[in-house]
């Protein structure tokens, strides 16, 4: 086993690669990839950067360059189901495009031409996120979910694109990079888990309570895949 982890941003990642043991860094393109040991497993580690296009060269460049067995896509998003609070989890059961349309033709709003309308997580990945989740410190207090996560290159804000997205897909949080992570695990039959901790709630307030929260739920985030990486 090779588990690869991807985070969007520094926050979603620092403390993962800081805790490798016989860390060696490889850098392609403008990614820095940690490589080492986390409680014993194999494991590179990457910012990847935010949106699909990223998510979906950092997931490849994983499976393509260092072999990589397992994906995890660590980080936050903002919650659409209702009881989610801020800090609760989502892990994913499935994961859709809610920004892909190519209906004209007709497919289904959010499929992809030649593919499935959502890509199935790991159900292994699933049970170890749970197990995890009843022992992890740091996640106490707050609930996790299994459900559907829904990504596109749009940061939600409430509005009419919120009410669009929840009437269309009904996912639990939205984000920018998980469903493209899935993409390709799913093309190269690779098990894949996304991980997901709220940092707000994709509404009106959002400028001020994301900002405040986007490191405290990062680093959560990446707390509970430790716990994930000793159980998997």
């Amino acid at each position: 086993m090779k588990i690869g982890i991807i985070g969007a941003m520094e926050c979603e990642v620092k403390s993962l690669y800081e805790s490798l043991e016989n860390c060696e860094q490889t850098k392609i393109g403008n990614c820095i990839f940690y490589c080492g040991k986390l409680f014993e497993k194999d494991v590179v580690i990457v910012k990847g950067g935010v949106g699909k296009v990223n998510a979906a060269l950092t997931a490849q460049m994983l499976i393509s360059n260092f072999a990589v067995t397992h994906l995890i896509n660590t980080g936050i998003a903002g919650a659409m189901e209702s009881g989610l609070g801020i800090f609760d989890f989502v892990v994913s059961s499935h994961t859709v495009y809610h920004d892909f349309d190519t209906t004209p033709f007709g497919y289904q709003i959010g499929q992809v031409p030649g593919m499935n309308l959502e890509f199935v997580a790991d159900k292994k990945m699933i049970v170890a996120a749970r197990l995890a989740f009843e022992k992890c410190e740091v996640c106490k207090g707050h609930k996790m979910i299994v459900g559907r996560i829904a990504s596109g290159d749009q940061f939600i804000a409430g509005g009419e694109k919120k009410d669009f997205i929840k009437n269309t897909f009904s996912p639990s949080c939205v984000e920018m990079e998980g469903c493209a992570i899935a993409h390709v695990a799913t093309v190269n039959q690779t098990p894949f888990a996304i991980i997901r901790c709220m940092s707000d709630m994709a509404d009106d307030n959002v400028e001020s309570v994301y900002s405040f929260n986007e490191d405290t739920a990062g680093n959560i985030s990446s707390q509970f895949v430790k716990d994930i990486i000793k159980i998997i």
